[in-house]
């Protein structure tokens, strides 16, 4: 079969609810998924809180009916939870309606297959390629009324550490999917002096000045109630980020960093081993390497960071956005369980949150996007012998990551050194470099 994906993209099918992605596209889609997984197939549909879900998810639901599946409706669930339900219920297919951290005007189909991960692109090619098959009906639906219950029940039993301690904390469910569990599970394991924010969705605020993708919100809430910690999901709970007692921020470099220490004291983490991608800070290469712990580089992406797991037998790894993975007990990437695993990290280390961010001492940084003609990227002979020389230059006391984006028509410069005037002047130029060579008008 060709590999042809006009419709999906690296995070299943984005776009405008009702513009782009409309209820036409949604019941043609699950239509095309319930054909490909079979005669019968049972698919769980999930949904963050936008207003466009529920028109979204009666239209898959139309489809997979018409095409002789089984949709079983979960409801208002982060998208983790939906891996956990389809698996738990030995389903077909998983499906999640959410643009994860995308104002609420935005939404996205995902399908996952019935192990909670992601589909690959040729699966995923299948199902467009079934787009335009013939619909025998005999479907029916049905409602997961405790599809929340199961998940969260999931949750406490695979992450219920209890600590004597209970660390005064704010929780930022970003108006989202996290809403209606996160709360109840962290007071399920004993975190009762929690206050929680951004958990009054109206189908429009999701995101919308909270949640992990704006910080600032949580950090003036934790610094108002002189709070330990805070601790932020977006709008899918795929994500989890962290604020300490001053309100500084602490980003997947320092939870996975901690994560890894804790589990590597414990005799937890095989092969002394996580996975990250190329943008991850050379001060936590460098805090790796103290404990013993080796470090495998991917490209940016969640999906190339769990293909690298998966190839060395690493069971934890993630990006600075918060999106981490944990193979050990989940499948993709789990914001609620994120945060579970952080509170116990801090506690058997005897840190703070405080403590977590201080873990990663960074490398100044510097990141420039430079508008260009990515195609011209690979073969600029002149512009990669430059980073080469660079690279040499800084040795083991700095790094060049220069990269084509995945969505915009711009070259990403990234120079980490260690003083703040090497590091500017060197992405200076190559940013420079980069613009006489390939450049184009903003």
């Amino acid at each position: 079969m060709e590999l042809v994906r006009r419709l999906f993209g690296t995070d299943g099918v984005r776009g405008i609810a009702g513009v782009d992605l409309t209820a036409d596209t949604a019941r043609s889609l699950g239509a095309a998924a319930a054909r490909v997984a079979g005669p019968g197939a049972r698919i769980v549909i999930g949904r963050d809180t936008r207003e466009s879900g529920p028109m979204l998810e009666a239209a898959l639901v139309d489809g997979i009916v018409a095409a002789g599946g089984v949709a079983l409706l979960a409801g208002v669930i982060p998208t983790p939870g939906v891996a956990v339900v389809a698996s738990m219920l030995d389903a077909d297919l998983g499906c999640v309606i959410s643009a994860s951290h995308n104002p609420y005007r935005d939404n996205g189909i995902k399908f996952l297959g019935g192990d909670g991960r992601k589909l690959s692109d040729r699966q995923e090619a299948a199902i467009e390629a079934a787009l335009e098959g013939a619909e025998p009906g005999g479907g029916r639906y049905e409602r997961l009324d405790d599809a929340g219950d199961r998940y969260a029940d999931w949750l406490v039993r695979g992450f219920g550490h209890r600590s004597a301690r209970s660390p005064r904390l704010i929780l930022d469910c970003a108006n989202g999917a996290a809403t209606p569990v996160a709360g109840p599970v962290l007071r399920a394991l004993g975190h009762d002096r929690l206050t929680v924010i951004g958990a009054q969705p109206d189908g429009r605020n999701i995101n919308l000045g909270v949640g992990s993708t704006h910080l600032d919100a949580l950090a003036g809430r934790v610094q108002e109630e002189a709070a330990d910690a805070g601790i932020a999901f977006d709008g899918d709970a795929d994500r989890c980020l962290a604020v300490d007692g001053q309100g500084r921020p602490v980003n997947g470099d320092a939870i996975i960093a901690a994560l890894a220490i804790d589990r590597h004291r414990r005799s937890d983490l095989p092969g002394d081993r996580v996975v990250v991608t190329s943008m991850t800070n050379l001060g936590f290469h460098r805090l790796m390497r103290s404990h013993g712990i080796e470090v495998e580089v991917t490209d940016v992406g969640d999906r190339y960071v769990l293909e690298r797991m998966m190839q060395t037998g690493a069971v934890l790894g993630g990006e600075q956005s918060g999106h981490v993975v944990d193979l050990a007990h989940h499948t993709t990437g789990d914001g609620i369980a994120t945060a579970l695993m952080l509170l116990a990290a801090i506690d058997r280390l005897s840190l703070d949150m405080a403590g977590v961010h201080d873990l990663v001492v960074p490398f100044p940084q510097r990141l420039v996007a430079v508008p260009a003609d990515r195609g011209l990227l690979a073969s600029a002979d002149r512009i990669w012998q430059e980073v080469g020389a660079v690279s040499e230059k800084l040795g083991e006391h700095g790094r060049v990551v220069l990269r084509a984006s995945g969505t915009e028509p711009v070259v990403r410069v990234m120079v980490e050194a260690e003083d703040e005037a090497t590091c500017q002047a060197l992405c200076d130029r190559l940013a420079a470099l980069v613009k006489t060579e390939i450049g184009v008008d903003a």
